[in-house]
């Protein structure tokens, strides 16, 4: 029951991360505008961004992402002045959501 609870919570999540994407995204839009100028077009950097989680340690975002070390760390300290990211940098965390095709929207 538990696993079946936790799926269908996912999926409500899902869908009502979908509806409010519009409304996220104008209330975000500095931040996001920020972030994307802060990744740039690197599609290694803006796959590491999407681990951001809070969960994932710098090594283990270089390791799925392939990411350069020196890159990654420039990234999130920048990331970290302009009030993007939370907590412990060695595993950053995101303070805005943002959509899976978010750097495909504005390229």
């Amino acid at each position: 029951m538990g696993d079946e609870s936790t799926e269908l919570l996912r999926k409500i999540h899902g869908l009502l991360e979908l509806l409010a994407e519009e409304k996220i995204a104008q209330r975000d839009a500095k931040q996001r505008a920020s972030l994307r100028e802060l990744v740039g077009a690197s599609p290694t950097k803006q796959k590491s961004v999407f681990l951001m989680d809070g969960a994932h340690t710098q090594a283990q975002i270089r390791k799925v992402t392939d990411v350069n070390q020196g890159h990654l760390s420039t990234m999130v300290g920048k990331m970290q002045k302009a009030k993007l990211v939370e907590g412990d940098t060695k595993m950053p965390k995101l303070v805005i959501s943002i959509p899976p095709n978010f750097f495909e929207a504005h390229e």
